[in-house]
């Protein structure tokens, strides 16, 4: 059965000579662009104040959290402040009403012992009894308000010393402005026997209402309810004085935190300042030291690459040159059997010219890498170091179940390309061991030599560039880098590097991807 191919879309590139995937990667980058351009003209929507840079966010983290543990503070001291407050005033005001209550009740028992040897003899129509006892009562006035009062079962008032208006009048059903029954409450404790009363009533000095806390006491031979009362106004006062008060102490609290979180905010402010810019000019040492190590890294680079041109391949081009001008000039003369040494050795020259070229493009970047993956890079790193340097090297690898992204398989070429260079120029080993495999924790390379080892740490320095850019390198991925050096009789050093698994991609989604090994 034939398969059936869709048509591919004709390349909208002028070019003849463009490829489809160049092709491709403009057409990509232009619909990025127009992402781009969508994206930055919608944060240009956006003002200036709604998008605070890292030190604002900063700022914002390090505030808010003590802002709004302060405005809890607050809210939460005042709640219990006015709880307790508040119970505090409701238990002075209870003591200052049962004091004024007991007050009122030894007044009336002291005003029934004063007139118990009339009362207790007479009868109960003796008219001249009650008479005497109402002139004892109407006499017994105190204070600027205080007064005693009588009211018969039927509701006339019988005794009303401040207020005489009152005196002979039925007053049975009256209410205050609240709507509290007043002299019905009287004779309904009095036929109990006795009792308190509250409600509001006219104050004979002011003449304004007021609130009035009375003991009734009832007389049942005479069926008369006698007593008196006492406003409590000043009480009123005094809790309404009190609850200012702590509105005051807690307006008061407010402010302190206020200041206290103001200054807290003050101090956290001028700390992120001083810390912001001292990691500012560390990072600006951090970024100079840094550009300078890659512009002597550049360098260096540079300078091997112009080495190797100059001593290598430029050697072998002059003899090419050499080699073909001495031909040209035997063939000049008609010396034709003399000919083939000097263009053969030019040849051999070009195809070692050649090899060189190569040499060096691996190094700066090998496209074994490329095209077939980490494994056949490292094994034909290791094949070239063996040729050149004549020291045993073994390789060793295991298939990886994932794969290693870009960034993990360049760094770990990389890496190990430094450790090669180090041994070659330093360890004076003679076998050389490399391992590479995955694990459930990740990826494993480990390279181990038989060479005389580090020196002791008191006796260097500092690292060396190589292992410098060695830990820098597996820093960028997260990885972990061990380097483990004994010298003596078994001296050797071992490195390893650890990478994890978060640098392994899974099967789908590196399918266009190679294998490592």
């Amino acid at each position: 059965m034939s398969k059936i191919h869709a048509p591919r879309k004709a390349c909208p590139c002028p070019q003849a000579g463009v490829s489809g995937r160049l092709c491709a990667l403009r057409t990509f980058l232009g619909f990025d662009s127009s992402i781009r351009l969508r994206n930055d003209s919608t944060m240009r929507l956006i003002p200036e104040f709604l998008r605070p840079n890292y030190a604002q966010k900063l700022s914002l983290l390090a505030t808010l959290p003590l802002i709004v543990a302060g405005a809890a503070i607050a809210v939460l001291v005042s709640i219990q402040s006015r709880e307790l407050a508040e119970r505090e005033i409701q238990a002075l005001e209870k003591q200052l009403l049962q004091a004024k209550m007991a007050e009122l009740r030894n007044y009336v028992t002291q005003a029934r012992n004063g007139f118990s040897h009339i009362y207790g003899l007479a009868a109960p129509d003796d008219a001249e009894a009650k008479e005497q006892v109402t002139q004892i009562l109407s006499a017994m006035i105190y204070g600027r308000d205080g007064f005693f009062f009588v009211y018969d079962y039927d509701g006339t008032n019988l005794v009303s010393p401040r207020q005489t208006d009152y005196i002979n009048k039925n007053w049975s059903g009256l209410t205050d402005s609240r709507g509290t029954p007043v002299v019905d409450e009287f004779i309904r404790l009095a036929r109990q026997g006795a009792g308190w009363h509250t409600f509001m009533w006219e104050k004979p000095s002011t003449g304004e209402e007021a609130q009035m806390v009375a003991y009734v006491m009832g007389l049942q031979d005479w069926q008369w309810a006698i007593g008196t009362g006492v406003f409590i106004d000043d009480v009123l006062a005094s809790v309404a004085a009190s609850r200012a008060d702590v509105e005051s102490r807690i307006q008061r609290t407010f402010y302190y935190i206020g200041a206290i979180t103001l200054f807290a905010l003050g101090l956290v402010f001028a700390s992120g300042m001083v810390l912001n810019i001292r990691e500012r000019r560390l990072a600006d040492a951090k970024l100079k030291e840094l550009t300078q190590r890659v512009f002597d890294a550049q360098e260096e680079e540079r300078g091997r690459v112009a080495r190797e041109l100059h001593d290598g391949i430029s050697q072998l081009l002059v003899g090419v040159r050499y080699a073909l001008d001495n031909a040209r000039r035997r063939l000049t003369r008609g010396d034709f059997d003399r000919v083939e040494d000097p263009l053969n050795k030019g040849i051999s020259n070009l195809g070692t010219a050649i090899t060189e070229v190569r040499r060096i493009s691996r190094d700066l970047r090998p496209g074994v890498l490329d095209d077939l993956g980490l494994g056949p890079a490292l094994k034909a790193l290791t094949d070239d170091f063996a040729a050149r340097t004549g020291i045993e090297t073994r390789f060793s690898t295991v298939v990886f179940r994932n794969r290693l992204d870009e960034e993990a398989k360049i760094a770990l070429y990389r890496i190990a390309q430094e450790a090669l260079t180090n041994i070659e120029r330093h360890a004076e080993a003679s076998e050389v061991t490399m391992d590479l495999r995955g694990h459930a924790r990740g990826a494993t390379m480990r390279i181990t030599d038989n060479g005389r080892g580090l020196p002791p740490a008191q006796d260097r320095s500092g690292p060396g560039i190589g292992l410098r850019n060695m830990q820098e390198r597996i820093e960028q991925l997260d990885g972990t880098l061990r380097i483990l050096s004994s010298r003596g009789a078994q001296s050797g050093t071992v490195i390893e590097v650890l990478l994890p698994l978060s640098h392994l991609l899974p099967p789908g989604e590196a399918s266009a991807s190679k294998w490592v090994s």
